[in-house]
Protein backbone atom coordinates (compact mmCIF):
# COMPACT_ATOMS: atom_id res chain seq x y z
CA UNK A 1 0.00 0.00 0.00
CA UNK A 2 1.79 3.31 -1.16
CA UNK A 3 1.42 6.52 1.43
CA UNK A 4 2.52 8.77 -0.81
CA UNK A 5 2.37 10.52 -4.31
CA UNK A 6 5.78 11.44 -5.41
CA UNK A 7 7.52 13.17 -8.31
CA UNK A 8 11.20 12.75 -9.59
CA UNK A 9 12.43 15.64 -10.97
CA UNK A 10 16.29 17.70 -11.86
CA UNK A 11 18.05 20.89 -10.43
CA UNK A 12 19.61 21.95 -7.86
CA UNK A 13 18.20 20.68 -4.63
CA UNK A 14 17.30 24.15 -2.64
CA UNK A 15 16.00 25.72 -5.82
CA UNK A 16 13.08 22.49 -6.01
CA UNK A 17 12.30 23.27 -2.26
CA UNK A 18 11.92 26.40 -3.08
CA UNK A 19 9.93 25.69 -5.93
CA UNK A 20 7.31 23.09 -3.73
CA UNK A 21 7.05 25.90 -1.21
CA UNK A 22 5.83 28.24 -3.49
CA UNK A 23 3.73 25.71 -5.29
CA UNK A 24 2.05 24.99 -1.86
CA UNK A 25 1.40 28.83 -1.37
CA UNK A 26 -0.14 28.96 -4.96
CA UNK A 27 -2.77 25.87 -3.39
CA UNK A 28 -3.24 27.44 -0.56
CA UNK A 29 -0.73 25.21 1.82
CA UNK A 30 1.40 26.99 4.21
CA UNK A 31 4.28 25.36 5.72
CA UNK A 32 4.43 25.49 9.44
CA UNK A 33 7.35 23.73 9.58
CA UNK A 34 11.04 22.98 7.58
CA UNK A 35 12.85 20.20 9.19
CA UNK A 36 16.08 20.16 7.59
CA UNK A 37 17.10 16.30 8.48
CA UNK A 38 20.76 16.24 7.09
CA UNK A 39 21.41 19.59 9.17
CA UNK A 40 19.74 18.05 12.34
CA UNK A 41 21.80 14.50 11.66
CA UNK A 42 25.10 16.64 11.61
CA UNK A 43 23.99 18.44 14.45
CA UNK A 44 22.58 16.08 17.05
CA UNK A 45 24.00 12.62 15.86
CA UNK A 46 27.88 13.88 14.19
CA UNK A 47 26.71 11.89 11.09
CA UNK A 48 26.34 13.02 7.38
CA UNK A 49 22.94 11.86 5.29
CA UNK A 50 21.73 13.04 2.31
CA UNK A 51 19.72 16.17 1.22
CA UNK A 52 16.55 15.78 2.95
CA UNK A 53 13.77 18.39 4.16
CA UNK A 54 10.32 17.72 5.81
CA UNK A 55 7.87 20.39 5.13
CA UNK A 56 4.76 20.87 7.06
CA UNK A 57 1.96 22.12 5.28
CA UNK A 58 -1.29 23.47 6.21
CA UNK A 59 -4.41 25.26 4.03
CA UNK A 60 -6.19 26.78 7.31
CA UNK A 61 -9.45 26.32 5.84
CA UNK A 62 -9.43 22.98 4.68
CA UNK A 63 -7.61 21.89 8.39
CA UNK A 64 -10.67 23.63 10.45
CA UNK A 65 -12.97 22.11 8.15
CA UNK A 66 -11.33 18.87 9.30
CA UNK A 67 -11.21 19.08 12.88
CA UNK A 68 -14.60 20.61 12.21
CA UNK A 69 -15.63 17.02 11.10
CA UNK A 70 -12.96 14.73 13.52
CA UNK A 71 -10.81 16.83 16.26
CA UNK A 72 -8.28 14.58 16.81
CA UNK A 73 -7.26 14.43 13.32
CA UNK A 74 -4.95 17.69 14.55
CA UNK A 75 -3.45 14.51 15.60
CA UNK A 76 -2.09 13.94 12.03
CA UNK A 77 -1.66 17.38 10.77
CA UNK A 78 0.31 18.93 9.18
CA UNK A 79 0.19 17.25 5.90
CA UNK A 80 4.06 16.53 5.12
CA UNK A 81 5.81 17.14 2.05
CA UNK A 82 9.06 15.87 1.92
CA UNK A 83 12.08 16.56 -0.67
CA UNK A 84 15.32 14.68 -0.96
CA UNK A 85 17.89 13.84 -2.82
CA UNK A 86 18.90 10.45 -4.76
CA UNK A 87 22.30 9.22 -4.69
CA UNK A 88 22.18 9.90 -8.40
CA UNK A 89 21.64 13.26 -7.79
CA UNK A 90 17.52 13.23 -8.68
CA UNK A 91 15.22 15.03 -6.50
CA UNK A 92 12.39 13.32 -5.58
CA UNK A 93 9.08 15.54 -4.09
CA UNK A 94 7.27 13.26 -2.34
CA UNK A 95 3.42 14.15 -0.86
CA UNK A 96 1.43 12.10 1.90
CA UNK A 97 -1.36 10.68 0.52
CA UNK A 98 -4.63 12.42 2.09
CA UNK A 99 -6.67 9.45 1.58
CA UNK A 100 -5.15 7.08 3.60
CA UNK A 101 -4.02 9.93 6.60
CA UNK A 102 -7.63 10.26 7.13
CA UNK A 103 -8.39 6.59 6.65
CA UNK A 104 -6.81 5.78 9.56
CA UNK A 105 -9.79 7.96 11.29
CA UNK A 106 -12.62 5.96 9.46
CA UNK A 107 -14.91 9.29 9.30
CA UNK A 108 -16.25 9.47 6.28
CA UNK A 109 -16.61 13.33 6.81
CA UNK A 110 -13.39 13.65 5.76
CA UNK A 111 -13.45 12.52 2.35
CA UNK A 112 -13.75 15.56 0.59
CA UNK A 113 -11.30 17.20 2.35
CA UNK A 114 -8.86 14.33 1.68
CA UNK A 115 -9.61 14.42 -1.88
CA UNK A 116 -9.38 18.51 -2.38
CA UNK A 117 -5.95 18.16 -0.32
CA UNK A 118 -5.23 15.15 -2.73
CA UNK A 119 -6.08 16.77 -5.89
CA UNK A 120 -4.16 19.93 -4.68
CA UNK A 121 -1.27 18.37 -3.84
CA UNK A 122 -0.86 16.65 -7.51
CA UNK A 123 -1.27 19.88 -8.75
CA UNK A 124 1.56 20.68 -6.68
CA UNK A 125 3.52 18.18 -7.89
CA UNK A 126 2.55 18.21 -11.73
CA UNK A 127 3.92 22.00 -11.54
CA UNK A 128 7.23 20.56 -10.60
Amino acid sequence: MSYTTQKETSGPFDNVVEQTIAALEDEGFGVLCDIDVQATFAKKLDEEFRQYRILGACNPQLAREGLEAEIELGALLPCNVIVYEEDDGTVVVSAVDPGQLVGLTDNPALDTIAGDVSERFQRVLESL
